[in-house]
């Protein structure tokens, strides 16, 4: 009885190391890396920023592709939605720019470089060895407007990188011009007012007009100053309008510029 049970428990051993042999290559897929600020595609998409990325969101250190290539997605089919510019803000910044990454597995690295479309901008020799989980590179020169960045993590013992694409919009601007652009107005803006009722006189008459400050009170049909344009006629020959002369008071308003108690001629409507 004993013999049995050690045959038994040898080949249950046997049949469990396929196991683990078959297990243990799947484990460096489980991390691998992305950049978290200023926001990759595949941070924003995990964050929650923007809707309804499929799987990307769930696993953004996961864009994993052959050296080489210039995609956002690596060239993975499940991950397509970052090669879509149209899904993604831009992020405002300078010509200055630093870019972090967050790891979940340090794999040894050879170079990390930025892409500006075929453009290299920047390269960062690693030499061969583990980075930390998490680390930073500073890029300067980016050409002004809106750009995307494409950050390339070389792998060293193996011939994969990993792939992160960054939308800017370099110089501070919006992401997008405004509908309705402000317009510039003149400093000092001439008023235009209607212009005041004419009153009929006898021929050879003139009409008085004044502007005189608001606020006091006289009796009808007098020079008063109101908030009215009263009108006095007066003889030809006469330079100003006598004390106690009957004026009608129209409700025109004033000419624009005459100061507060200032007499105007003007030649009566024939």
């Amino acid at each position: 009885m004993n013999l049995r049970r050690r045959v038994a428990a040898i080949a249950g051993g046997i049949a469990a190391v396929p196991l683990v042999l078959v297990a243990l290559p799947s484990s460096p897929a489980a991390g691998h890396g992305w950049i978290t600020s200023p926001p990759s595609r595949q941070d924003m998409c995990a964050t929650g920023r923007v809707a309804n990325c499929g799987p990307i969101q769930y696993e953004p250190q996961s864009v994993e592709g052959p050296k080489g290539l210039r995609s956002c997605n690596g060239g993975l089919a499940q991950f397509a939605v970052l090669n879509d510019s149209s899904r993604f803000p831009a992020t405002s910044v300078g010509s200055t720019v630093t870019f972090n990454w967050r790891l979940t597995a340090a794999h040894r690295t050879t170079t990390w470089e930025y892409y500006i479309g075929n453009q290299r901008i920047a390269q960062f020799d690693q030499g061969n060895q583990q980075p930390p989980f998490t680390l930073s590179h500073t890029v300067s020169g980016l050409p002004s407007g809106r750009q995307t960045v494409l950050a390339i993590w070389n792998i060293a013992d193996t011939p994969m990188a990993f792939y992160a694409c960054v939308d800017l919009q370099v110089g501070g601007g919006s992401t997008s011009p405004s509908p309705n652009p402000r317009r510039r107005h003149p400093a000092h803006p001439t008023p235009t007012r209607p212009p005041a009722p004419r009153s009929r006189a006898a021929p050879g008459r003139h009409t008085w007009r004044t502007r005189s400050a608001p606020g006091s009170r006289t009796a009808a049909g007098r020079i008063s100053a109101s908030r009215r344009t009263p009108r006095c006629r007066g003889g030809s020959r006469q330079t100003s309008p006598p004390s106690g002369v009957p004026c009608s008071v129209l409700n025109g308003p004033l000419a624009p510029g005459a100061p507060a108690g200032h007499l105007t001629r003007t030649p009566a409507a024939g």
